[in-house]
């Protein structure tokens, strides 16, 4: 029975064996090499396996020193689960070229699969040292890097990775494992060096806000501030978990508090200007906005906010101006900012008697709202076909 994890990984290496399945081989010097090989990558691509071991097992008798059929063969007895054969045949690959790119990969995997680390990690860096620049390879030195224990090593890799590649969904699944148990092992460290520390209530509250237990948030997040009241940022944590909990005269008060804590700081500045807007005072927030604005000019939130006070104090222009901001820096937006400063620009543009622009706001708010939709049930989609698959591999 598989994990959901080592599922995953059986489910990447697939992928991976399959797109190199799919690259132009290295040839042989002779035809019916030439043939058995082309036949054996066929047989390999439509997950033949059988037949593709009977094909590069005769490449490798008639072409012993073409590096390419032990590699292929490799491959074959990857996709087997026949890992001591498979080191057998990436051994063979490296002792006639010591350079053959993905061979110390798939060994360093094979090498995993039998939980001999050591070897693994000294292959997959050959690999990296190799294929710098190869995302699948510094993915996997970290997978190993991570079950070896060398936690900070396996973030080091996994970012590299993610700089590389960074929408595919394994390494990023992997990196923020790994994130996540280097947090762990730097907090219980700092449990251990002064469990008595403010620090460890500031956790306990990041944590059970994650848990959306906000009551025992704020209440540790206020036994820090008893312990470090002048601290910068623990208001700004406590007025968060106010506002997630509706409790917008709290927050306002937090967020207030922070202020006079840290005077330069935009984002408490930002926050309280936004819960003002909530709190009706749209005059509160124009002014906390254009002074967010005089520190930091090209943001898309902060113009977004300021158009949404402007538009409640019936400055028209101004809230027109504002939230045209946002559309022209639409590649800089946020997407549900950018789609609602359409529907404000419609509304202030109907008050200002411009029915013309109002319409044509009205219709981009809709066609994204449309879009949006769309992805959201893709969303839904996908998170139940992976709840179903998760399921499965449980069975």
């Amino acid at each position: 029975m598989l994990g959901a994890s080592t599922s995953r990984r059986y489910s990447l290496l697939f992928v991976l064996v399959a797109g190199l399945a799919c690259r132009a081989p290295a040839r042989p010097q002779d035809s019916a090499s030439e043939k058995l090989l082309a036949q054996g990558n066929s047989a390999l691509r439509q997950g033949h396996f059988a037949e593709a071991f009977e094909k590069f097992s005769r490449v490798t008798v008639i072409a012993p020193q073409f590096s390419g059929g032990f590699f292929d063969l490799g491959l074959v007895l990857v996709q087997q689960g026949k890992w001591e054969e498979s080191i057998a045949a990436f051994e063979k690959c490296l002792r006639i070229d010591a350079k053959f790119r993905g061979a110390h990969l798939f060994l360093g995997i094979a090498e995993y699969r039998l939980n001999r680390l050591a070897d693994a990690k000294r292959d997959l860096k050959r690999e990296v040292e190799l294929a710098p620049q190869s995302a699948e390879a510094l993915m996997w030195a970290g997978i190993v890097q991570l079950v070896d224990g060398d936690i900070e090593g396996a973030v080091g890799s996994l970012d590299r990775a993610a700089l590389l590649s960074p929408d595919n969904v394994d390494i990023l699944y992997h990196r923020g494992r790994a994130h996540m148990l280097l947090s762990q092992k730097s907090y219980e460290h700092m449990y251990e060096v002064d469990p008595k520390s403010w620090r460890i209530h500031q956790v306990l509250a990041q944590s059970f806000v994650e848990q959306e237990r906000y009551e025992e948030a704020a209440r540790e997040c206020q036994l820090a501030i008893q312990d470090h009241p002048e601290e910068p940022g623990l208001h700004e944590q406590l007025g968060d978990i106010y506002w997630k909990q509706n409790q917008l005269e709290s927050a306002e008060g937090a967020f207030q508090e922070e202020i006079r804590i840290d005077p330069e700081g935009i984002s408490s500045r930002y926050k309280l200007g936004t819960v003002s807007l909530e709190r009706s005072k749209p005059e509160v927030a124009e002014e906390l906005m254009r002074k967010v604005l005089q520190a930091s000019p090209a943001s898309i939130e902060a113009h977004y906010q300021l158009g949404r006070a402007q538009a409640q104090l019936a400055q028209y222009d101004g809230a027109i101006e504002s939230f045209s901001f946002v559309t022209a820096n639409s590649s800089r937006a946020d997407k549900d900012i950018l789609r609602q400063s359409y529907y404000q620009l419609s509304q202030v543009y109907r008050r200002s008697q411009k029915p013309d622009e109002s319409k044509k706001a009205l219709e981009v708010f809709l066609s994204m709202k449309q879009e949006a939709d769309v992805r959201e049930d893709k969303k839904l989609q996908d998170k139940l076909k992976r709840a179903r698959k998760e399921t499965e591999d449980h069975e």
